[in-house]
């Protein structure tokens, strides 16, 4: 067999969610776009708002020699030094432009992240459910993934759980919150249980444990809720951001990932992630973005638009009779499924039109994903399918 045996057997494995927008393209073609109700991927319907547009035609317009030229792997000084300067106001943190490093969106900046801190046989830990390309990410660089239940319901860290599966071959904890799948945030309470545990452990086990936040999501929360920002709580702690979400530019490839000047080494962390970009063949961020992203640091979709989508999902199923949490954040909804079959509650609704992503896909079976970032027309379209979904189960 040509193709590496550990690659044959991880596309066994592979990404549910990818699986089913790839079953939804099939269905697309067969039955028409507008009678299909695809909820699997993540992959926001809104358009980017209109200052970055206006950021495209002006920097697509300039002429100035060199601008598409290679620069530092850590992408360009003026914008990581902007990009460090919002950091540290909305977190407190005195930040350094050194410290921040322009990635190939939240994937190229958590690879990076794990390369530089991973040796062999290393562990991270992740709060379940969770984001199972994380599992990939681990693997890529020599280390696994241990999945830490999170509280039913809530789906916030049991710090007591998080307490009982560190050990000393822990090097990293990736917090997501707003979360993918669940929507849930993380509030102070939380995140101080989280930074007392791993405290502790780092004591015990005489290591240092590093924080990942992967913060896609951070601006995407609803009811007027505030993300407590990660660097008030960690030490030892990795930002990895992208503008897929806060500006609609998924397919941009663009994000950036930051050390915290109070970590453990920071400098030679950050000086790590800046070399991981460059072996691991991203060599820089798209010049083009850095300067687009740069233009609108304080920019974002209309969040308004998300609540508005959240709202009318909610409310469709909860008229159906499917029991779920309300998302705080992010653009998911995680309810139970009816029956006591996954797979075939998954096949129940595809027979109805309805693609979604079961639990199991992100380590929580019982359960499945709707990503709510589709259009509005979509949703509301959806309602009849639903509820004769639902209809089989009553």
């Amino acid at each position: 067999m040509p193709i590496a045996k550990h690659i044959a057997s991880d596309l066994e494995r592979a990404s549910y969610v990818r699986k089913m927008f790839e079953q939804g393209e099939e269905l697309k073609k067969r039955y028409g776009a507008d009678n299909i109700y695809d909820f699997s991927l993540g992959n926001p319907e809104v358009e980017p708002p209109a200052s970055v547009r206006e950021s495209f035609i002006r920097h697509a317009g300039d002429d100035t020699q060199g601008i598409h030229r290679y620069m530092n792997n850590a992408g360009y000084a003026n914008v990581r030094e902007q990009i460090a300067a919002l950091i540290g106001q909305r977190s407190g943190v005195r930040m350094k432009g050194s410290h921040v490093v322009m990635t190939v969106g939240a994937a190229g900046g958590l690879n990076i992240a794990l390369k530089a801190l991973l040796d062999p046989g290393d562990e991270v830990i992740a709060f379940a459910p969770y984001f199972k390309e994380y599992d990939f990410y681990a693997k890529n660089h020599g280390g696994s993934v241990t999945p830490v239940l999170t509280k039913d319901n809530t789906f916030t860290p049991d710090a007591a759980a998080l307490e009982s599966a560190i050990c000393a071959r822990t090097k990293a904890v990736i917090i997501n919150s707003p979360n993918n799948p669940t929507g849930a945030v993380y509030d102070e309470d939380c995140l101080k249980s989280v930074a007392d545990v791993i405290h502790a452990c780092e004591k015990k086990f005489g290591t240092n444990i590093y924080v990942i936040s992967d913060d896609p999501y951070i601006e995407v929360i609803y009811d007027g809720i505030k993300a407590p920002h990660i660097f008030q709580y960690f030490q030892n702690a990795i930002i990895v951001y992208s503008y897929s979400k806060s500006l609609a530019l998924a397919g941009e490839r663009i994000g950036y990932a930051a050390v915290s000047p109070d970590a453990a080494d920071a400098d030679a962390i950050a000086a790590g992630l800046v070399f991981c970009n460059r072996v691991l063949g991203f060599v820089n961020a798209p010049a083009f973005m850095q300067r687009v992203v740069a233009d609108n640091l304080e920019s974002s979709v209309d969040i308004s638009i998300y609540t508005e989508k959240r709202d009318a999902i909610c409310s469709i199923m909860r008229d159906a009779g499917f029991d779920f949490m309300t998302p705080k954040g992010a653009f998911y909804l995680f309810p139970k499924i009816m029956g006591d079959d996954e797979e075939a509650f998954k096949e129940r609704a595809v027979a109805h039109n309805i693609l979604i992503v079961p639990g199991s896909g992100f380590g929580w079976p019982g359960r499945f994903r709707l990503a709510f970032c589709v259009a509005s027309d979509t949703i509301l379209r959806s309602r009849g399918a639903f509820m004769e979904l639902a209809g089989e189960y009553k």
